[in-house]
């Protein structure tokens, strides 16, 4: 999907027909457009989003948790299947990156993303992009970045290609929030049983105000069904290494992170998900917040030390644009 010619994106659509949907399944990249466009609006809320202090500081560390600390900010940036633009604006306000551009397949985070950073202040372009095709010239950033985008691609060689293409020589790319291999078959079940539990428990009559209408769970189980469609892979992070390698980037590196943030931190998220708004009290949310963080902290600081870094759940890569020709490989990307 190409941007147009002035680099403002169509819009998106909020919902897609059931044809739509049904169309999907046989094609990942119509389905990431129909997806995302779906959840354009709603999708910082969902995710608790933000763009104060607390995402800006989770941004900012998860950045330097896989980049190092870099003092000096970079002048320009890209972040590829940027949604709302959550990573690079946050890093925009933490003072990580100057000026930013927003590319993504969805039409509709795209127009959110702009909305978003008009909002904030930040100087801020947009494009619909297909992440296999960017639309910019060689050359072109200090920094890619990226969170929770590569698993929605189909080849994720091709992507890395292209990134270090539109890189400027010696410029450095950053992407997390991927799931794990290990991490997303428990991710998911938690998620699963949770669901389960929730819709179920709530049809008892005492807890019918803790039900949300059918129409909305029926909603989230259409959207839970594309899902399927868009989250195309899951990573070892050694191979996610070597996937980035092959397409021609030095200096890669892959760290993991979220263990039993990810075990708690699911369930929450799902139960937020299948619950009326009215009873996510600030209590709650600030439960929550507080429950991720003080696990998160237990993740870094010990059982990274002790486990596998296979076993965690999000990984995170970098690794820089050569500063002689990069060299690239015939090999096709990851798939499944």
């Amino acid at each position: 999907m190409d941007p147009t010619p002035t680099g403002v994106p169509p819009s998106g659509r909020p919902h897609a027909s059931a044809e739509e949907v049904e169309a999907a399944f046989d094609d990942p990249k119509l389905a990431n457009v129909l997806y995302h466009d779906w959840e354009a609006g709603t999708y910082d809320h969902k995710w608790s989003i933000s763009y104060d202090e607390r995402c800006i500081s989770y941004a900012v560390d998860i950045f330097r948790a896989v980049a190092g600390e870099e003092a000096a900010p970079y002048p320009t940036a890209m972040e590829l299947g940027s949604g709302t633009g959550f990573f690079l604006l946050n890093l925009m306000q933490g003072g990580v990156v100057k000026r930013g551009s927003v590319t993504d397949l969805s039409p509709g985070m795209v127009e959110t993303a702009l909305r978003n950073a008009e909002h904030l202040g930040l100087d801020v372009d947009g494009r619909v992009a297909d992440a296999e095709r960017i639309p910019y010239p060689d050359d072109s950033f200090d920094l890619v970045i990226g969170h929770a985008v590569l698993h929605h691609i189909p080849d994720v060689q091709e992507a890395f290609r292209e990134v270090l293409r539109v890189l400027k020589p010696g410029g450095r790319f950053v992407f997390a929030g991927e799931p794990s291999r290990i991490g997303d078959r428990y991710a998911r079940r938690l998620g699963q049983l949770t669901w389960w539990l929730t819709t179920t428990v709530t049809r008892l009559p005492a807890l019918r105000d803790w039900r949300k209408p059918q129409r909305e769970l029926d909603e989230s189980s259409r959207a839970a069904a594309l899902e399927a469609v868009v989250d195309i892979h899951t990573f070892d992070p050694g191979e996610l290494e070597r996937t980035a390698m092959r397409a021609g980037a030095a200096d890669v590196h892959a760290v993991t992170e979220e263990l039993s943030a990810a075990i708690v931190g699911w369930p929450i998220r799902t139960i937020e998900a299948a619950v009326p708004e009215s009873r996510l009290t600030p209590r709650w949310r600030w439960y929550a917040y507080k429950t991720w963080l003080t696990l998160s902290s237990v993740d870094r600081n010990v059982l990274s030390r002790v486990l596998p870094r296979r076993l965690f759940y999000n990984v995170m890569i970098t690794g820089t644009k050569p500063r002689g020709p990069v060299a690239l490989s015939p090999d096709n990307g990851m798939r499944g």
